[in-house]
């Protein structure tokens, strides 16, 4: 009898055109390091008198599939999520193509994503999918990946594929070593790590329904947060934080290929840190810090992915 194991375990995603309705194909096999995507019907317990005292049999509740995925930032799958974060990119080049994801856009784009145990053989779709959060981390070392939080409509469980024979990603990723982070255009230093969150901030929409789903999840005022924490060398963070003043950051990856990611913060305002000496080891400065909408630009913050992929 075989047994579901991780290491066989595979998933797929493709663009709705109509919400909670998959595709008949388009799928593309996407890299993953783990999900806890799934749908769950909890049961309520019948509160009746009457019967004695063994409860009579519970009622089920609605719906709910959500989860995350972990997955790691490449030159090229990764632009399918940020495409789920942020809409459909500004394209332009011959090859390679430069991607650029701008945040602020009304509606976004859902997704149905497969997860398949093929020794079961299980296959789930989730359909509805939209994206509600997606963050990383920035440090000196280890694997480089990224959280997508999805709010879903269902989940579908077949014993046979749904999503065919997806199309595969040509995976270049990048590594934390790759990493770079700059202030207003110069070279950031003393950084010790970084942390990025971006939430769409979804609402549900929980109509009442013979299917107990919801009918969709729309997105509410963004955020951009994330924190930078620093060997504290010289004061000017520290200066920005009392001004008040905000600051462009960049957040960005390059290959020596020539595949970069850049992840642009026009206007981050800082707060005025603790400064604590705890023992004789350096001195470090955490800043947990907040973006808003650049009135020049007219929005929060601009993904940019240079790839040889020509559309998302």
């Amino acid at each position: 009898m075989a047994r579901a194991q991780g290491a066989r375990a595979q998933m797929a995603l493709a663009f709705e055109t109509v919400y909670g309705t998959p595709p008949a194909g388009g799928f593309t096999k996407m890299p993953f390091a783990s999900t806890t995507l799934g749908a769950e019907q909890p049961l309520l317990n019948s509160e009746l008198l009457g019967y004695g005292r063994d409860p009579l049999a519970p009622i089920k509740d609605a719906v709910t599939a959500d989860g995350d995925v972990v997955v790691p930032i490449d030159a090229e799958a990764f632009g399918f999520w940020l495409k789920a974060a942020f809409g459909d990119p500004v394209t332009t080049g011959t090859g390679p193509w430069t991607h650029e994801f701008r945040s602020g856009a009304w509606s976004l784009p859902s997704l149905s994503i497969e997860t398949g145990m093929p020794e079961v053989p299980r296959f789930a779709i989730y359909s509805g999918c939209v994206l509600d959060q997606l963050s990383w981390q920035m440090q000196r070392s280890g694997l480089l990946t990224a959280t997508a939080r999805l709010v879903a409509q269902g989940e579908t469980v077949g014993t046979v594929s749904g999503a065919g024979t997806p199309a595969p990603i040509d995976l270049k990723r990048f590594g934390h070593f790759n990493g770079a982070i700059t202030r207003n255009g110069a070279a950031l230093g003393n950084v010790v790590s970084a942390q990025i969150s971006y939430a769409n901030n979804l609402d549900r929409i929980e109509t009442i329904r013979a299917d107990g789903r919801i009918d969709g999840a729309d997105p509410s005022i963004a955020a951009l947060t994330g924190s930078i924490e620093v060997r504290f060398a010289d004061s000017t963070l520290v200066t920005q934080a009392l001004d008040g003043d905000p600051c462009a950051l960049e957040f960005s990856y390059a290959l020596p290929s020539g595949e970069s990611f850049t992840f642009t913060v026009h206007a981050v305002y800082l707060p005025r840190p603790r400064i604590e000496i705890s023992g004789p080891q350096g001195v470090q400065a955490t800043f947990d810090w907040q973006a808003a909408r650049d009135s020049t630009l007219g929005r929060m913050c601009t993904a940019t992915l240079i790839n040889d992929r020509e559309e998302y």
